[in-house]
């Protein structure tokens, strides 16, 4: 479990059935991994197996239903549910499909519509084959989109959710803070990756399934490539981004160094990019919009060229390292009290080269909060 009260799901799933009422559904049914966790607490890195199917369901009324392997049930059972129906997976005449029709029969009307997740960042977590046989058994009950339900409740974080992340973001802070421990100039950056990891481990993360970065000499091409095992040089930018897990919550975000003395127009760079975080900060707010924040960020940090050619200056954070909403010009809606955010401006350098910043905030009523330590504008240079 991630260590929540009860009380705190069964929050989660009246808000839910207020909105299921309100558009018509009789029930959800949930097949990934943050959704079904978001209703029940049921945590486990187990879903990195993609062999067995997994369902929860949100009836009108009443708690979830878990419809699980039956090697999933002992730690159901650890969570808030109660109600647990489990089948021997995998089974290749019919891996749950049965079992599930017959709940979702049991407490939905006939002609009744259930609501599936069906927009941007949504997936179905279950053979293709698996949804046309339910679809049938279901007779004339329909499966429909759930109007972005369940990721509107997921963007705004209880408080509960907040101090979550926040742990998360203060286990980086303190592993970020001993890079001097692991940069030196000779050190593979694989090496550097590996080292981070551990730190990270060290300082609290249950795990981390995302590192990124680079090292290069005036800035770097792109922020999402392995590490190679090219030594670091006198001179090199290092950029370290790390999303870790904490009690089932992420944090995401990263930090520049140099490679000994940085020239004047790099840490020119780097002081843009705290400006721009700053500046996307100060209008950081119950009913901002992520245009507002974009544009905010992008009058500080870009002149509308390559430094935004990756479409967004951040995006909501929380169970994954990447909610919804995305921080683009395109987005009017207002963002609620409670939404967490990455700001992640970035800036273009000679040479089709970059740098990027990322801190972590959550929005309130009169402002907005910050979750990671914000960096200051000097950016730091190892001894070499």
């Amino acid at each position: 479990m991630t260590g929540f009260a009860p009380d705190e799901y069964r929050a989660r799933v009246v808000r839910a059935q207020a909105a299921m009422a309100e558009a018509g559904l009789a029930a959800l049914l949930l097949t990934t991994e943050p959704d079904i966790r978001y209703f029940s607490g049921f945590l486990t890195r187990f879903w990195e197996s993609p062999t067995r199917p997994w369902f929860l369901v949100v009836p009108a009324e009443g708690a979830p239903i878990a419809v699980i392997p039956t090697i999933g049930r002992a730690l159901m059972e650890t969570t808030w549910i109660t109600d647990i129906r489990t089948w021997r997976a995998p089974d290749l005449e019919d891996d749950g499909i049965s079992l599930l029709a017959a709940t979702l029969a049991e407490h939905t009307p006939p002609n009744a519509t259930i609501g599936l997740p069906m927009g941007m960042e949504s997936h179905l977590r279950m053979p293709l084959s698996g949804f046309f046989a339910l679809e049938k058994a279901l007779g004339s009950r329909q499966l429909g989109p759930d109007g972005d339900l369940v990721r509107t409740l997921r963007m705004v974080k209880s408080e509960a959710e907040i101090a979550a992340i926040r742990a998360a973001c203060g286990v980086a802070d303190r592993a970020f803070a001993r890079l001097p421990e692991i940069l030196s100039v000779g050190r593979p950056l694989s090496t550097v990756f590996r080292d981070f990891q551990s730190l990270c481990l060290s300082e609290g993360a249950d795990w981390v399934p995302y590192v990124a970065g680079a090292a290069a000499q005036g800035g770097y091409l792109d922020v999402i490539s392995p590490a190679t095992y090219a030594p670091l040089a006198r001179g090199d930018v290092v950029m370290l981004d790390t999303g870790l897990i904490r009690a089932g919550y992420f944090c995401d975000f990263d930090r520049n160094v140099s490679m000994g003395p940085a020239p004047a127009h790099i840490r020119d760079a780097h002081a843009r990019l705290i400006d721009a975080t700053a500046a996307g900060f100060a209008v950081a707010r119950a009913g901002v919009t992520a245009a507002a924040l974009f544009y905010a960020m992008a009058a500080v940090a870009s002149d509308g060229g390559a430094a935004e050619e990756a479409g967004r200056f951040g995006h909501g954070l929380g169970q994954q390292l990447t909610e919804w909403p995305s921080i683009i010009p395109a987005d009017h809606t207002p963002l609620p009290a409670g939404t967490v955010l990455t700001l992640e401006p970035s800036v273009a350098l000679p040479g089709g080269r970059l740098m990027v910043h990322e801190e972590n905030i959550v929005l309130r009523e009169d402002g907005a909060e910050w979750l990671s330590t914000p960096s200051g504008p000097a950016l730091p240079e190892m001894p070499i």
